[in-house]
């Protein structure tokens, strides 16, 4: 009965380490931004809606794709959203379909995900950083705030505050 038992530890310890490894994305740690994935209505501050997003898990659950359309533009674009489990980071990739680019990194706080860039300039020369705060308001409304600052992070200025209903 011993050896059975002992055998029966063996194969499950075997069988769950061969799991994991086709599976390296499955910690916790890569799902702390599940709560932003489905089909969104984004809407601004005035209640009118302002775009589509559709966020999806994509690569075996290990990179979350954003694929964000205006309502009442050509505007889009896609992020890619990871988990870097080398700086314990979450990073997010932001590519539009007006040749400009996004490169946020941060994490959970709370329960929101924060996430910042490094300072860049602006087109008048004056250098600026970025801060994108996703909090979930429950399970159909999510809350994001994008804010930038001009004096390395003292004072923020809110630049977008919108809504996500989920809609599927």
């Amino acid at each position: 009965m011993k050896k059975q038992l002992l055998i029966l530890l063996i194969l499950t310890t075997v069988s769950f380490y061969s799991w994991a490894q086709s599976f390296p994305c499955c910690t916790p740690e890569y799902r702390q931004f599940d709560f932003w994935l489905g089909l969104w209505e984004v809407y601004d501050t005035n209640d009118q809606i302002i775009g589509r997003n559709h966020i999806k898990l994509m690569q075996d659950s290990c990179v979350l794709q954003e694929n964000w359309q205006a309502a009442k533009s050509p505007y889009s674009g896609t992020s890619y959203n990871y988990y870097n489990k080398i700086t314990g980071n979450w990073e997010q990739l932001w590519i539009d379909n007006q040749g400009q680019h996004l490169n946020l990194t941060g994490g959970l706080s709370s329960e929101s995900m924060v996430l910042q860039g490094a300072r860049r300039e602006g087109r008048k020369g004056n250098e600026y950083i970025n801060r994108i705060t996703w909090t979930p308001q429950s399970y159909k409304i999510v809350q994001q705030h994008w804010e930038i600052s001009y004096d390395d992070g003292d004072t923020w200025k809110t630049i977008f505050d919108g809504e996500y209903r989920k809609v599927q």
